[in-house]
């Protein structure tokens, strides 16, 4: 497998108990390191941004991205993967 560029993710939703050990937890299984996080709740809604990469991951970045995704629909949050390149690109003034 070619090595993981970073890779932001994003959890967007109504605010649990749970939601940055469950996907911590899906992280650390695939061996991807979380470089930075930050979370704030406003108004009872979550946002969270991580910045991660890993040179083990074992998966495609489709497949990561997806059963993020999915763990997001499980616990009622919005999760979405991008690589670093295409998050600035669409993020640039």
């Amino acid at each position: 497998m070619s090595e993981m560029k970073k890779t932001i993710i994003t959890v967007v939703g109504k605010d649990a108990v749970g939601i940055i050990a469950k996907v911590s937890t899906y992280l650390a299984s695939n061996k991807i390191n979380i470089l930075d996080i930050n979370q704030t709740i406003t108004g009872g809604y979550f946002n969270m941004m991580m910045i991660v990469e890993s040179d083990e991951v074992h998966k495609t970045f489709p497949d990561m991205a997806a059963e993020l995704e999915q763990i997001g629909e499980e616990i009622g949050m919005k999760i979405q993967a991008q690589h670093e390149e295409i998050f600035e690109m669409m993020h640039r003034i």
